[in-house]
């Protein structure tokens, strides 16, 4: 009996063991993979905020700037889907690791280029078409990480703090991009490529294994016996097999999975209505502001102001969503802050001075994370591990596009009918998207309840 009782408390020890192995394992790698986002997040605000003061400075019209913007967002829109499918397939973490490379040198020969003088403009315009394509390789096989390196009770937790650290580069790459700007054109892009290098270590350092588990084989078909045998000359007797299918059905048929699956989900079309919505909204909001400001005579430091206010609201709005959303409730959180964000949208439409605009936007931007979190944490739990990375290219390319339709909208709008025309139109948007909400049911285990104090941080 005593064998027994100390052969158990070994094997008790040893479970205790695993277990506190597996915490610490999954602990280190959520914090190595927010500092992966966090870096890469601040290095891309700080280039991306001085790169059209770069080529207006050297002579490039605003057409030219806006041409290039253009077409590095729709690049790495084509290119996220097909990147998608390697990463689903077992190769995340090489996908990522290799992509934080490739743009660490495409943004170090932006540096080089920058610090030797006045970089051609075909040099300029392959190099950051070389680095959005990487980034968005990278972003793609990303999205379906967090689900592999933490556990589902800490999913909402980690997905808030993968936010919080977007809204704080949001807040601090600006101001950084700006400061090394002043003291020389080339360290922002400098910045830049020591947060890519920094992103690809920690992903290199990651001990979790980011290959998905694969879906269980179907069963084997029952053979009727009364079924034709075919025979041949060369072998034993064989059974008919289906004609296999052509590669580039095969190829197809992988690119659209994630797209087949949003289609058959409900949830997850609600998560792509929601969220492409409100974020073209925010983006039309944002150059409205930029119409409006300018109209009024004020410069750049009233634009940093708003961003800033901005970022700092999204920043907290981030960090309350899960605690937030485990006492109101996933249904009710979603249908109150879709109305609410018509009165600010309607309110923004009216405001001139910037502090009125830096309030409004800011309260804008402190809700919205309050559901994009809550419907980011509970999409990953939607998703099969195999097709996290095509869903997360999926929805990510549909917000992408909303994106950057917004800013063309919003400068029509803006010129046939004024400036406060953008914001109008974002209300009417809000105003039918908060209808369509109020009708949607979540279904149960929707609600990313309160994340206890434990396990897995950041």
């Amino acid at each position: 009996m005593g064998s027994i009782r100390a052969a158990t408390g070994k094997s008790a020890a040893r479970a205790r063991t695993s277990r506190a192995s597996r915490t610490s394992r999954t602990s280190r790698d959520v914090r190595l993979f927010w500092w992966a986002s966090a870096t890469d997040a601040l290095g891309t605000q700080a280039s991306g905020v001085v790169l059209p003061l770069l080529l207006l400075g050297l002579g490039y019209s605003a057409a030219v700037v806006g041409l290039i913007a253009g077409v590095s967002t729709a690049a790495g829109l084509l290119l996220a889907p097909l990147a998608a499918v390697p990463a689903d397939r077992g190769a995340r973490k090489p996908v990522m690791f290799w992509s934080a490379v490739v743009s660490a040198l495409a943004m170090a020969a932006v540096t080089v280029a920058v610090a030797a003088g006045g970089p051609p403009l075909v040099l300029l315009l392959g190099v950051v078409l070389l680095e959005r394509f990487s980034t968005a390789v990278y972003e793609a096989a990303a999205a379906g990480t967090v689900v592999l390196i933490a556990p589902p009770d800490d999913n909402a937790r980690v997905v808030a703090g993968l936010s919080a650290g977007d809204q704080g580069a949001l807040i601090l790459g600006p101001a950084l991009g700006g400061a090394l700007y002043q003291a020389s054109r080339a360290l922002p892009f400098l910045a830049d490529t020591v947060s890519y290098a920094v992103a690809a270590v920690c992903v290199r350092a990651l001990r979790s294994d980011l290959r998905p588990a694969k879906p269980e084989p179907a069963p084997e078909p029952v053979l009727d016996a009364s079924a034709p045998v075919v025979r041949d000359a060369s072998g034993p007797a064989s059974t008919p097999e289906p004609p296999h299918p052509r590669r580039r059905s095969a190829l197809v048929a992988e690119l659209g999975a994630g797209l087949a699956l949003v289609r058959t989900s409900p949830f997850l079309r609600l998560v792509l209505l929601w969220t492409t919505t409100v974020n073209g909204v925010i983006v039309a909001l944002y150059y409205g502001a930029v119409f409006t400001l300018h109209d009024g005579g004020h410069g750049g430091g009233p634009m940093g102001l708003v961003l800033a206010l901005s970022g700092a609201a999204g920043l907290v709005g981030s960090l309350a969503a899960p605690r937030i959303a485990g006492r109101i409730g996933a249904a009710r959180l979603l249908v109150t802050v879709t109305w609410l964000l018509v009165p600010l949208a309607a309110g923004l439409a009216t405001a001139k001075g910037p502090w009125a605009y830096g309030g409004l936007f800011g309260v804008f931007c402190l809700l919205m994370p309050l559901v994009t979190v809550v419907l980011q944490s509970r999409a990953i739990q939607e998703t099969p591990p195999h097709l996290q990375a095509r869903t997360g290219a999926v929805l990510g390319t549909a917000v992408g596009g909303s994106a950057a339709l917004a800013p063309v909208l919003a400068g029509l709008f803006a010129a046939r009918a004024g400036t406060a025309a953008p914001a109008v139109v974002c209300a009417g948007v809000l105003t039918l998207l908060a209808c369509r909400t109020t009708f949607v049911r979540i279904p149960p285990g929707g609600v990313p309840g309160p994340v206890p104090p434990k396990g897995a941080t950041v």
